[in-house]
């Protein structure tokens, strides 16, 4: 073996994932020494099988590798290592050279027996030699090692595995199907199994991809750069499923930084930060799920939404146990569909996702990508359709993610100002350059193509949207007319939702927006009074419906006829926007008490004004989204440690019943949600509410009337004082009679069981603007719902 020079750097330290017992710096063997990649390992007790015919050829020495040559070599800075390693047509023959480092001995030679060639030991690891062959064979390599020889491919011998079509795609930032062309790639190039490895890395001086098939030592495995694309390239043959690896990048200042795959598909569960060289081979069932997916819009189809942290709902369930019990759950409870806090990977289970690291792999802490997609399938067969959080509006400062990721800004603005999220000590993407943007959409596609996702709810969006936003008069700089909004982060925006919904038919995307920005869902061609076209978000959660109405509930009764105008101020601007009213995560959290618990009184009163908001929000326009543990007035703030007290169902507690009388609410008003169409398939059209009593702020009664699309009305009514209201008279349309399809007193759920059991006849009375009117009995603290008998 020959020994290191002092001005060549060591072989560097251990990575996540390499032989723990090798002591940290030591050498490491050449990775076909312990059978790595392309390699088959030789009885180091046997000799090396004879010929039947003496294939050896004369060799003269090669032309000698240059000292510069050498030394961008051994220090990663090479930007096209082919071209000197390898085998290459010169005058005179075929010049063979390889790096292997730690060999004893390098052997070119043919399989089928042709000629056999012995390399020069050059020092430094390199091997040469020049054989009088007419032209490039086909051929392997024999090295030696101290423990015996090892045959192998040499990696240096194949052309470019990734095409000129995909390189100019990826300089102009349109390549929709991004991860088929970066990453670790498993495939058959030239005849040999393998795995291709590319990185964009335009900083970059030099790229080597390390792992457990090199013992993490990358000296023998540079990658080649493929032109100005910045796109870094290595097929490595013999490398397979489930290696690790990460890529050692050699930064503009000539130092070194090990990363992680930004678009690997697979991690290593955390907090250990390898790649994980990954191949799928689920087998999908869901066809007849995504035949119907498309049949009708989201917003003109039932939508009730059950809001999950797949960690903690049930904790120490991996995908597929919980592909066991969530889809048999949600079906039960009449959800249309769940929606995933971030199963991105991300190192720090505290930020619940949404410091994500890994944009292209699922959270290995509860399984293998497949095991996700066996989840989601799971999911499809139930009836239940799937949304993911997704995160594009920040990335953490992890030192092996992609801050700063081949030495200078790059997936961040070179700004710092401008990169630097005030609210959460992480790094705002650069929307404004291509391959970034890039790298975003083809992300979004590829969680709804690969993992048939349903729909995206976009995080975070107003702070893309705002220069300023979260900054101070000197921190932040204006667009270039002037003003406040980033038009970068527009266009990105524009560009995701336009090319997902044009992919993908049947998905939706979901904004988080809690600003007044104008045309959130109106279509991206569309454009505003301010200029702009709509962002093309097909729904956006309605947070001052969320802020109002959960201010309203939390007053105590003879306070809310002072703030009466919390309840009916959405619908100033219900339209527009298409809506999801949600009371998520965040509501539950951070101090902020459980959703029963911010309710005023005794714990009876709390259960039945959270059963009276349930079944006001689930008649209001919009859509409904609920977190989990809130659908059985769970007591406790949610953790994402300890997840939903289950153990306040289970039928040996005393306080049982008023927890299972939540849950079987929200099951029925799921039922009779989804077989109203007055509830749902007018939630865009003024035409489908009216108020029947939007001012009986003294009574603490709301009134409202919703309609389907051939005219069918439900009358919904909810009294928000703890009195019962009898005979009280509400205007309606002239049908004869109306029954009560639901009340959330009733005893069943808990309540005093107040109803009206019977159909309540209409009198022609006028109230309310209308000929005829009902007399109702308001149970307290309660809603009904009736419709036409």
């Amino acid at each position: 073996m020959t020994a290191r020079r002092p001005d060549v750097p060591e072989p560097f330290p251990h990575d996540p994932g390499a032989d723990a017992s090798a002591p940290l710096g030591a050498p490491r063997p050449d990775p076909a020494a312990s059978g790595g990649p392309g390699a088959d390992v030789t009885d180091p007790d046997a000799a090396i099988p004879q010929r039947t015919a003496d294939p050896a050829v004369d060799v003269r020495a090669a032309p000698a590798l240059s000292r510069a040559e050498r030394e961008l070599l051994l220090s990663g800075s090479h930007h096209s290592p082919h071209a000197v390693l390898g085998a290459h047509d010169v005058p005179g023959g075929v010049l063979f050279r390889a790096l292997r480092p730690y060999a004893r001995s390098v052997t070119a030679y043919d399989p089928a027996g042709s000629f056999e060639v012995e390399l020069h030991d050059d020092g430094d690891g390199f091997f040469s030699a020049l054989a009088p062959l007419d032209t490039v064979p086909a051929y392997r390599l024999r090295v030696g090692y101290d423990g015996g020889p090892v045959e192998t491919e040499d990696a240096y011998r194949f052309l470019p595995s990734l095409g000129e079509l995909d390189l100019h795609l990826i300089a102009e930032g349109r390549h929709e199907e991004l991860w088929k062309a970066l990453g670790a790639e498993p495939m058959t190039h030239q005849g040999v199994e393998g795995t291709r490895f590319t990185l964009w890395a335009p900083n970059a001086r030099g790229v080597r991809v390390i792992g457990t098939f090199n013992f993490w030592n990358g000296i023998g495995f540079p990658l080649r750069s493929l032109g100005s694309s910045g796109v870094w390239e290595l097929f490595v043959p013999g490398v397979g499923e489930g290696e690790l690896y990460k890529f050692e990048i050699t930064r503009p200042d000539g130092t070194f930084t090990h990363r992680a795959d930004p678009m690997a598909r697979r991690a290593q569960r955390p907090p250990e930060t390898a790649s994980v060289v990954s191949v799928s081979r689920h087998e999908w069932q869901d066809g007849d799920w995504l035949a119907r997916r498309a049949e009708r819009p989201a917003h003109e189809a039932p939508f009730s939404v059950y809001e999950v942290h797949l960690p903690s709902w049930r904790p120490g369930s991996t995908y597929r146990e919980l592909a066991d019990r969530l889809p048999a759950y949600v079906a039960d409870l009449g959800f249309t569909h769940v929606e995933l806090m971030p199963v991105a990977e991300h190192p720090f289970g505290g930020s619940w996702g949404y410091q994500v690291t890994g944009f292209y792999a699922p959270t290995s802490t509860l399984g293998a990508p497949d095991d996700f997609k066996y989840l989601v399938d799971a999911l499809h067969r139930a009836g239940i359709g799937v949304i993911m959080d997704w995160v594009p509006a920040h990335f953490p400062r992890d030192a092996w993610a992609l801050a700063e990721f081949d030495g200078r800004p790059l997936y961040e603005p070179a700004d710092p100002l401008r990169a630097s999220h005030p609210d959460w000590g992480t790094l705002e993407f650069d929307f404004g350059r291509a391959e970034v943007r890039n790298f975003l959409v083809a992300n979004a596609v590829y969680w709804c193509e690969e993992f048939h996702i349903d729909g995206l709810r976009v995080d975070a969006v107003a702070s893309m949207l705002y220069l300023d936003y979260s900054r101070k008069d000197g921190e932040w700089t204006p667009n270039e007319h002037g003003g406040r909004e980033n038009l970068a982060a527009v266009s990105f925006l524009q560009e995701m939702n336009a090319t997902v919904y044009r992919r993908v038919p049947g998905v939706v995307t979901i904004a988080e927006e809690s600003t007044a920005w104008d045309g959130v869902t109106r279509a991206t061609h569309h454009v505003g009074p301010g200029g702009f076209g709509g962002l093309g978000f097909g729904l956006k959660w309605n947070m001052g419906w969320m802020h109002d109405s959960l201010g309203y509930v939390a007053k105590e009764s003879v306070h809310r006829k002072y703030h009466h105008n919390d309840m009916t101020f959405s619908m100033v601007y219900a339209y527009s926007e298409n809506y999801v009213l949600p009371i998520s995560h965040d509501e539950v959290v951070h101090g902020k008490k459980s959703l029963v618990m911010k309710m005023p009184g005794d714990w009876w009163q709390q259960r039945a004004t959270l059963r009276a908001y349930l079944g006001f929000m689930w008649a209001h326009p919009g859509k409904q989204l609920l977190f989990m543990g809130s659908e059985f007035a769970q007591g406790t703030e949610w953790s994402e440690v300890k997840g939903p007290d289950w153990w306040v169902l289970d039928p040996g507690y005393h306080g049982a019943a008023d927890h299972r009388g939540v849950q079987d609410l929200v099951r029925d008003l799921n039922a009779a949600y989804s077989g109203t169409p007055a509830l749902w398939q007018r939630d865009i059209d003024p035409g489908g509410f009216a108020w029947v009593a939007g001012d009986a702020a003294e009574d603490n009664v709301f009134a409202f009337l919703r309609f389907s699309a051939d005219g069918s009305p439900l009358l919904a009514v909810t009294n928000f004082a703890p009195v019962v209201r009898h005979d009280y008279r509400l205007g309606v349309p002239g049908f004869a009679a109306w029954q009560e399809i639901l009340n959330t007193d009733a005893s069943r759920y808990g309540g005093s069981n107040v109803l009206n059991p019977d159909p309540v006849k209409s009198e022609h009375t006028p109230a309310h603007g209308h000929a005829s009117s009902v007399q109702l009995t308001l149970p307290p603290l309660a809603t009904i719902w009736l419709r036409p008998a």
